[in-house]
């Protein structure tokens, strides 16, 4: 079939002119790229043969060859796995990671403006999250051809580039089950040697830097050797065959004692399994014995993959007996851990057990428990051991981590302990609600806090006044997920958590309780024709006009009832696009505020005076606007101040 051309889209040409030009200082990680897209294609073939008998792949020898020919400056990677059909290449190679190119581009030339192109970290990290290594080849060939058939089909897709702003694609008919990616190196890495990707020295030393642990075999092949203890003269007829020469261990990570794998090992089998090229933050061993064995390699990454944290991408590689099973085991690792990534490698199960069966096996069950509460102690521990890396791993994932407060209630306890708030204690810091217990003073019952959309908000909301004047401790809750897990954790150590922007605010001791009830009933006498008058102004608005024991400075504040939904979580339902019933709030006035002392004295002089209904619609909308909320008619609440301070100038 004759070959057709296309032109990369403007912005591929843009991403393949920095992969060429800026991105790696290293270029040796081009070959790590391509030597684990092999990889992964070996897996996903082992996996698809095993659930599919009619496949027909051939799977007698699954490999990897790297052949280099130094007369004719070519560097082969192949492998013998799944293969890409025609469509694949269109969609995954024609177009350069369609879906991230765009995002990609922008975020290398933020890190080009700031200095960090040439920092491999830096660049590297977004490799990997963009999923764009393939192309980290043009940085040593000046043309690229992938040769692909995938297994099952007949016949095989050609895709040739140089990288200049076009690239030619043709169905061939003999092409072998799998991929190969033959590059034409580049003239000016010829004379130097530690760039020369012909040299066999060079590649066995890259392999073994980032690729030794891959469980399937890596061969170098070196064109125009001949076979060792054969003459070339007619010794066979073999002779000047190139004969494949295995380059890495293939010993699995996780089965060999801790004290003979690096931590650059157990880093390039994170970011080989993650597609994450940084370090991850925590490495974790688990080794199960008895009645079910199995072994664990687990990582907590230092940032969030791409895409992990939506609920589409979770899970570990499952191993039956070193054998990859699954590729994302879902059911080994709970929603609020999927930021987890690592290998399981269980000696029991059957190697062709389905995702329907993993749900109801006991075994899996029971490695599923034991992962988390692994993975919750290490947490634990890193707080009280590692602070710095324990408040650089919260700050990225501690949202998604207290998903499982709402999720597994059987493990609340454990994902309490590994937790850590925000709170008034701590401007920078944060606090365990052990610590917050210990620190409670004589005569509190309740935890208290206060959830928001930032700090910043929920310190200056008027509902923190009269506990910041008593000196009590509140936590601080500014993530979306706070608002719904204070709801379903009913008590730390038989302490209530108490919101403290809901119900009556009860401080102090109990004399000082009642003490101030005393006091609030006195006041009510002596505002009950205000609240009353206010009550009904207000009924469309609020459910009660009271006083308030929370403020000290603002003249009025919003709060719900003790089982009524905070606005925060109403918003949150109804951005997800659920009903929420309508129920209205109750607004607190500040009987020593001398805004409120004026409208009580206005109103008992001449209830029916003009301007003085306005009073109670601008006392409510501005309690609203302190809490960040909006007046329900904003339009008529900027009239009304507006009038007011007209009248007043």
């Amino acid at each position: 079939m004759t070959a057709e051309t296309f032109e990369f889209q403007v912005e591929a040409s843009r991403l393949l002119r920095m992969m060429v030009h800026s991105i790696y200082s290293n270029k040796d990680v081009f070959l790590r790229e391509l030597v684990s897209n092999a990889s992964d294609a070996l897996d996903k073939l082992r996996i698809e043969a095993l659930r599919d008998d009619s496949l027909g792949a051939d799977v007698s020898d699954p490999h990897i060859e790297i052949e280099t020919d130094k007369d004719a400056r070519t560097l082969t990677v192949r492998d013998n796995g799944v293969g890409m059909s025609r469509e694949e290449v269109v969609g995954l190679i024609g177009t350069i990671a369609k879906s991230g190119t765009a995002e990609f581009v922008r975020k290398l030339e933020e890190a080009q403006k700031a200095g960090d192109a040439g920092n491999p970290a830096a660049a590297e990290a977004l490799i990997g999250q963009f999923g764009v290594g393939f192309y980290s080849a043009f940085m040593v060939a000046d043309e690229v051809t992938l040769l692909t058939r995938r297994a099952g089909e007949s016949s095989g897709t050609r895709w040739i580039s140089t990288g200049e702003g076009t690239y030619t694609i043709e169905t061939v008919g003999d092409a072998p089950q799998g991929t190969s990616v033959i590059l034409r190196l580049k003239p000016e890495d010829a004379d130097d040697r530690l760039f020369d990707y012909t040299a066999p020295w060079k590649i066995r030393e890259i392999v073994k830097r980032y690729s030794d642990f891959i469980t399937w075999p890596i061969r170098l092949v070196e064109a125009g050797a001949e076979e060792p203890g054969k003459d070339a003269d007619g010794g066979s007829e073999d002779a000047g065959k190139p004969e494949p020469e295995a380059i890495n261990s293939r010993k699995a990570l996780w089965a060999r004692p801790r004290g003979e794998v690096s931590d650059e090992e157990y880093h390039e089998l994170y970011k080989h399994i993650s597609h994450d090229w940084t370090d991850p933050l925590e490495t974790i061993r688990i080794q199960a014995e008895g009645t079910f064995e199995y072994q664990a390699l687990l990582f907590l990454p230092a940032r969030p993959p791409q895409g992990v944290l939506s609920q589409d991408r979770r899970g570990v590689q499952l191993y039956v007996r070193r054998v990859l099973i699954m590729e994302e085991c879902e059911e080994l690792v709970p929603a609020y851990l999927r930021f987890v990534k690592g290998v399981v490698d269980a000696q029991d199960l059957s190697l062709n057990i389905s995702r329907e069966i993993l749900q109801q096996d006991r075994h899996i069950q029971l490695m599923r428990r034991r992962l988390a509460k692994k993975v919750l102690a290490t947490l634990k521990e890193m707080r009280t051991a590692r602070p710095e890396k324990y408040a650089d791993f919260w700050r990225e994932f501690g949202a998604v981590v207290k998903e499982g407060l709402i999720n597994d209630p059987d493990s609340r306890d454990a994902i309490l302990a590994a937790s850590s708030f925000a709170s008034t204690h701590d401007a920078e810091g944060t606090t365990t609600l052990q610590e917050y217990a210990e620190r409670m003073k004589e005569g509190q019952e309740h935890i208290y806090y206060l959830t928001g959309p930032s700090r910043s908000a929920v310190e200056s909301s008027p509902h923190m006044e009269a506990f910041r004047d008593k000196g009590l401790e509140v936590l601080v809750l500014t993530d979306p997920v706070d608002e719904v897990w204070v709801d379903a954790v009913p008590d730390f150590q038989g302490r209530k958590l108490l919101s403290i922007a809901k119900g009556e605010a009860e401080l102090g001791t109990e004399e000082d309780r009642e003490r101030a009830e005393a006091e609030r009933e006195r006041r009510r006498e002596e505002y009950a024709g205000l609240l009353e008058w206010m009550t009904e102004r207000l009924g469309g608005e609020v459910k009660e006009v009271r006083l308030s024991s929370r403020l000290t400075v603002s003249p009025a504040c919003v709060v719900s009832d003790a089982e009524d939904m905070t606005p925060g979580l109403r918003s949150m339902f109804r951005a997800m696009g659920q009903e929420v019933p309508e129920s209205k709030r109750i607004l607190e006035i500040n009987p020593g505020h001398p805004l409120i002392t004026g409208l009580r004295g206005a109103h008992a002089e001449n209830a029916s005076a003009p301007g003085l209904e306005g009073m109670a619609e601008l006392v409510h909308g501005m309690a609203l606007l302190a809490e960040g909320g909006m007046p329900g008619d904003p339009a008529r609440f900027t009239r009304l101040m507006a009038e007011r301070l007209e009248r007043s100038l």
